[in-house]
């Protein structure tokens, strides 16, 4: 009996780094201007990534029938 929680927490990140990304794409200026860089749009990229290497790590493993 395995719980394998990849498939959830894959979903999840992808979701949020999706949405935070696209915040980041249409994020005003003067704020990256303040902070130096696109905070929304490099966490989301970061977030975005993790998310898939789970997906992927769910789709490669081997599950039993």
């Amino acid at each position: 009996m395995g719980l394998d929680i990849k498939l959830p927490i894959g979903l999840f990140f992808t979701l949020i780094g999706v949405i935070i990304t696209i915040s980041g794409l249409f994020h005003k200026q003067e704020v990256i201007d303040k902070l130096g860089f696109n905070f929304n749009l490099i966490w989301g990229l970061i977030m975005l990534a993790f998310g898939l290497i789970m997906l992927i790590m769910y789709l490669t493993t081997k599950r039993k029938s």
